[in-house]
């Protein structure tokens, strides 16, 4: 399958919908996957008939299990790359003008959650824990966090629940995510594409400049944040699987807390 074939695209009624279709690898991401979700998502930015952009995927385990980590299994110019490419997606849906609303109806882990958090608005099928969780599994697969996995969840969780995932790795579900107001609507999974398309209709009836303004208000009151959260996830990236002694770690923190104040 070509890349356009796993990221699919399409407008209809001033809605850019965003399909990940990878089902047979539960939508894992590929560098080229990366690639072209942000290709796309600049493309849903710019067109003018578009007022608002739904992501998306086909079938109903998986939202997305994150990056395809076969792909860069011993292949450190590979980690590099979608580390640079996991980034430049979740920063350009934090960046761009028109509000992202993700449609979630499986599970949803590592990469996959990040998108989830770094969307706008976040739809959800009513399913239990066991068929609908989200997970940052980054400390117990030893992968460090980066690509917004520390910033996003502090935005999108808050500081408490934020620490709580990455610390434990634990499956958040509906029951949690309800307790924090996280999702925007909880729809019948038999429904969920109806309902979701009736939300956004409603979305979309709303002026174009109350809705690009109020995303790009809070983005620009947030620019700096966001870039120097992303920044610092990357320079503690560089070394974070250096072998330092206590001191050094030290004093590699103290410099950090100066780097970014």
């Amino acid at each position: 399958m070509s890349n356009q074939d796993l990221i699919m695209y399409e407008v209809k009624g001033r809605i850019a919908t965003i399909t990940i279709n990878r089902p047979e690898k539960a939508h894992a991401f590929s560098i080229g996957m990366l690639q072209m979700m942000h290709s796309r998502l600049l493309e849903a930015d710019e067109d003018e008939l578009v007022k608002c952009i739904l992501i998306k995927s086909t079938e109903q385990r998986f939202f997305s299990a994150g990056y395809d980590l076969k792909e860069i299994q011993g292949a450190p110019e590979k980690i590099s790359e979608i580390t640079e490419w996991g980034r430049k997606v979740n920063e350009t849906m934090l960046m761009i003008k028109k509000p992202i609303i993700t449609q979630v109806q499986g599970i949803a882990v590592g990469f996959g959650v990040l998108m989830i958090l770094a969307s706008d608005l976040r739809i959800f099928a009513d399913r239990p824990k066991e068929e609908l969780y989200l997970r940052l599994p980054e400390i117990a697969i030893s992968a460090f966090p980066q690509t917004g996995a520390t910033l996003l969840p502090l935005l999108g969780f808050g500081l408490t629940y934020a620490k709580n995932m990455l610390f434990t790795a634990d499956k958040a579900g509906l029951k949690e995510l309800k307790n924090i107001n996280f999702p925007t609507r909880i729809f019948p999974l038999d429904s969920i594409d109806l309902e979701t398309r009736k939300f956004l209709k409603i979305l979309t009836k709303h002026q174009t400049e109350f809705l690009f303004f109020i995303k790009s208000m809070l983005t620009i009151m947030n620019k700096a944040y966001i870039k120097s959260c992303f920044d610092l996830e990357d320079e503690c990236g560089k070394v974070a699987f250096a072998k330092k002694s206590m001191r050094e770690l030290d004093d590699f923190i103290k410099d950090l807390h100066e780097k970014f104040p």
